[in-house]
């Protein structure tokens, strides 16, 4: 076999990989639609998107809570886990000695493997428990689901951020301490920014994680369907909603979960937009200049 016929058969391989992958997305999306739309037509969509009230035995449809303790879940662990992850991958990437390195790695990739039911079963047993003890309530909260979510995106957001970093042309560190810049202000001013599509990828991967998390929320998350108060109140996510009711469900009540489905899949398109857009899009300042 000739070189040109071996890179066609190649090329062409991966063109019908990329085609395979591309059409199975469009399938899967075709058939969550044809489910969910009856639902959403039925009952009105306005009214499933906006409505508070969900109890199927009274044709009631609305998932206007489960979105609200969805995103409120998915923002309070980003918020928790992207000042810790970023610390930590510039800790590993420009600060900690090689052997401390290669310890580090494995244990945060070890973390990233262990299955999201150990992490609820932990969070279970340990969390809960002391969570009622120090704020009260039974313990079951969107606080709790947050910090589980948060330790279970660290690894995501350590990794990917860390691989930015070290992918950094070494000539702008050395060119930046050559000005008399020290270790930090060239971490600060050169490297991060340099590195911040990167670590805004590795973001948006950390948000993709907690957003469809299921198993893990179900556990402590407590699953009432309502409008949180407070960070200690029990919340159901649009997720949960899925994976609790699906067992069980027919009709009507069937498909609304398929449009729960729908409702999910826009929310994490709308949410990669914006983060693309803040990954593309924003001017990242290097020295007065930009890159």
């Amino acid at each position: 076999m000739n070189n040109s016929l071996q890179e066609y058969l190649i090329e062409k391989g991966l063109f019908i990989t990329a085609i395979s992958s591309i059409l199975v997305i469009i399938l899967i999306i075709i058939f969550i639609f044809l489910e969910g739309l009856p639902a959403m037509e039925s009952y009105g969509f306005l009214n499933f998107i906006f409505g508070s009230l969900w109890a199927p035995t009274q044709g009631e449809f609305g998932v206007l809570t489960m979105i609200v303790g969805s995103l409120g879940i998915t923002l309070l662990s980003l918020v928790m886990a992207i000042p810790l992850s970023l610390f930590c991958a510039i800790f590993m990437a420009e600060i900690a000695p090689s052997n401390m390195r290669k310890i580090l790695k494995p244990v945060i990739e070890t973390l990233a493997g262990i299955p999201s039911v150990v992490y609820g079963f932990f969070g279970l047993i340990t969390l809960v428990p002391f969570m009622r003890e120090q704020f009260g309530g039974t313990g079951f909260s969107m606080l709790t689901a947050s910090i589980i979510l948060t330790v279970m995106i660290l690894p995501t957001i350590i990794s990917v951020s860390e691989d930015a970093i070290r992918s950094i042309p070494s000539e702008y560190k050395e060119a930046s301490l050559a000005l008399g810049a020290t270790q930090w202000q060239t971490i600060q001013n050169v490297i991060f920014p340099a590195a911040l599509p990167g670590i805004i990828t590795a973001i948006i991967l950390g948000m993709g994680r907690a957003i469809g998390e299921t198993l893990a929320v179900i556990m402590v998350a407590g699953n009432v369907t309502q409008y949180p108060t407070s960070l200690v109140d029990p919340v159901r996510a649009l997720t949960a909603n899925i994976a609790i009711e699906m067992g069980y469900a027919t009709g009507l009540h069937y498909n609304a979960l398929f449009g729960t489905a729908i409702v999910l899949f826009f929310m994490i398109v709308f949410l990669l937009i914006i983060a693309n857009y803040l990954q593309y899009k924003k001017k990242v300042v290097i020295g007065g200049g930009y890159l």
